[in-house]
């Protein structure tokens, strides 16, 4: 009888443990469903906030395109205008040109007696192309 209550005593200590087990197990698949919880609210608020995302792209990348477009105007128009400035800076050198002759032949008509302070041709063209220049690199950084 004593082996009998041996076994006995065996198998409760066995259910003991088990039951105890049991009891940390269940503990544990509570707190697992709990978290389960949080994580289905986090993942509806990622969720969420990547919806918003996607609509914030979508309408920056039309923003984009559109800014894009009346860019290329701009563009277009300042390269139409830089054309047109330098279209008339050529002819005004045409013109300088044209006039520094006249003055010089009026000049010489005129006897003037000093050489000297009749303008040279050549320094008045000089002068008139970095007048030209300057107006460019200011049409340049207008445009730009």
């Amino acid at each position: 009888m004593s082996i009998g209550l041996m076994i006995e005593s065996l198998v409760a200590m066995l259910l003991l443990l088990t039951i105890g087990y049991c009891i940390t197990l269940n503990r544990r698949l509570e707190r697992l469903r709990a978290d389960e919880q949080s994580l289905k609210g986090t993942i509806a608020e990622l969720i969420t906030a990547t919806e918003i995302a996607e609509r914030a792209v979508s309408e920056l990348r039309r923003a984009a395109q559109e800014n894009d477009a009346t860019l290329g105007e701009r563009v277009r128009a300042a390269e139409r205008c830089c054309v047109e400035l330098d279209r008339q800076v050529s002819a005004g050198d045409v013109v300088l040109t044209r006039l520094s002759r006249v003055v010089v032949a009026a000049r010489s008509l005129h006897d003037v007696p000093s050489a000297a302070s009749a303008p040279d041709p050549k320094a008045v063209a000089a002068a008139a192309r970095s007048f030209t220049d300057r107006l460019r690199e200011r049409g340049g950084a207008a445009a730009a």
